[in-house]
């Protein structure tokens, strides 16, 4: 998966969030990780979004820790 730091977080921080999610490979690997976390980093709902781009492409919106949101690119 290739990550990319849009929110131009400090690199300490991008390289966690890239540590974190580097096994994942789709949406379902995401929603294991997501519903395993006893943190308390995800907000209750984990996909607050779906965006739909067009049939193939959607932008599934993830909120985090710290104010930080995930947003996954699936197609």
């Amino acid at each position: 998966m290739k990550v990319v730091n849009v929110a131009q977080v400090d690199d300490g921080v991008f390289a966690e969030i890239v540590a974190e999610i580097q096994t994942q490979e789709n949406l379902a690997d995401m929603m294991r990780w997501a519903l395993a976390d006893k943190s308390e980093s995800f907000s209750p709902t984990i996909v607050a979004d779906v965006v739909v781009q067009d049939e193939y492409t959607h932008d599934v919106i993830v909120p985090w820790r710290d104010g930080l949101v995930l947003v996954y690119d699936t197609t």
